[in-house]
């Protein structure tokens, strides 16, 4: 059952996607996962021109079936190579962990980064007088950053036209796959252009989650009156941290101790420093869990004691997890701060994903962990929404 929504002035709001055979423009599809389009409109679909879509004055949001014949890019490439020993394994693995070993000069780079990188979005948008409506395509994505527990994402883009927040376009889900191609087209009809330069053209980058909240990978605004809107103009922006907080969540302290003879990782929760506050009275109670998966399984779980009232507290808790050196290619540590409450669910501050195939603080402290075996290293780690 399709939820409704009655439209703000200006203008109409429309969703079609590209690429469609003329003759087969009518068709339309579900949303990925059982996901929805949101128009503020309420009346039905109807096609005003042949190999064109648009929703009239009151129409429902709808999204286009996947064009017949395109190659699809939801799946993932990931492969693991077959080694014929345990041995062979961990020469290989050791081998690969340390072509980025600590002082090469791809690490230095990430140490010297002020803040992480979240890959770029590629759009276009231009205006059409003599419809008085706004075009934006979305093209596609690169060097996303992994969000899921297999080391990658699936990723897709809510639009807004700022200061409204209220009412989104979105894309489909392109599922496992951290260089997204959408090629989508959004339509804003009956939209009037000096209304139009006083919009804020707002795009967020969101890894879906079935089970869970979204989370948020990266953020681009751009002022329409920046931009010559008489043809359309094709950007390569880098995406941003999300300016809903998910940047400021604090900061955890943390040790890895890999014992390849033992098969064995000991996580070691020193301390963490600026964390967000959750509470009413501007402070958290924060405790950690540690859960460690293999592919996208839960296998074990431990947590921390609970500190009270604290932004900087000390845990200097180990906690050891068995991993047979076969399985470790395919192995994530997920460490989560979280905010202990009495009366309501306990929320999430901040998340680390470990593994080698993370972002590239996570993947730095992975490799070190691999360099130097039966030694812990240490490392801070920015919490992530």
């Amino acid at each position: 059952m399709r939820e409704e929504l009655s439209l703000p002035p200006p203008g109409h709001w429309n969703h079609r996607s590209p690429g469609f055979p003329q003759a087969s423009q009518r068709s339309l599809g579900e949303r990925a996962r059982g996901r929805r389009s949101w128009s503020p409109l309420k009346a039905l679909l109807r096609t005003r021109a042949p190999g064109r879509q648009r929703l009239p004055a009151g129409g429902k949001a709808v999204n286009t079936a996947p064009v017949p014949g395109q190659t699809p890019h939801d799946e993932s490439d990931r492969r693991t190579e077959p080694r014929s020993s345990v041995s062979d394994l961990v020469n290989s693995l050791t081998s690969e962990m340390l072509m980025l070993s600590p002082g090469s000069e791809e690490d230095e780079a990430h140490e010297g980064c002020s803040r992480e990188n979240l890959g770029r979005i590629q759009f276009s948008v231009g205006y059409n007088f003599q419809e008085s409506t706004l075009t934006v395509k979305i093209m596609k994505a690169q060097e996303l950053p992994a969000k899921d527990f297999s080391g990658t994402s699936d990723p897709f883009v809510k639009i807004y036209l700022l200061p409204d927040k209220k009412h989104k376009l979105e894309t489909k889900v392109k599922r496992k796959n951290l260089n997204p191609h959408w090629n989508e087209t959004f339509l804003f009809e009956g939209f009037p252009y000096e209304k139009v330069v006083q919009r804020v053209l707002y795009l967020q980058v969101l890894d879906y989650d079935r089970f869970s909240r979204n989370d948020p990978i990266g953020e681009v605004s751009i002022p329409l009156n920046k931009v010559d809107l008489t043809q359309m103009q094709t950007f390569w922006k880098d995406l941003k941290p999300c300016s809903d907080g998910s940047g400021s969540r604090g900061e955890l302290l943390l040790s890895l101790c890999y014992n390849p003879s033992a098969n064995s990782i000991i996580v070691n929760i020193i301390k963490a420093r600026n964390l967000k506050a959750m509470d009413i009275g501007g402070t958290s109670d924060p405790y950690v869990k540690v859960w460690l998966m293999y592919k996208d399984k839960r296998v074990e779980k431990k947590k921390t004691v609970t500190m009270k009232r604290n932004l900087n507290p000390i845990f200097n808790e180990s906690f050891a997890f068995d991993i047979p050196t076969e399985k470790l290619r395919e192995t994530t540590i997920i460490i989560t701060v979280m905010d202990k409450d009495k009366l309501s669910r306990n929320d999430v501050i901040g998340k680390i994903y470990l593994s080698w195939k993370s972002g590239p603080g996570e993947v730095k402290h992975w490799k070190d962990m691999i360099a130097r075996p039966r030694q812990p290293v240490a490392q801070w780690h920015q919490l992530k929404a």
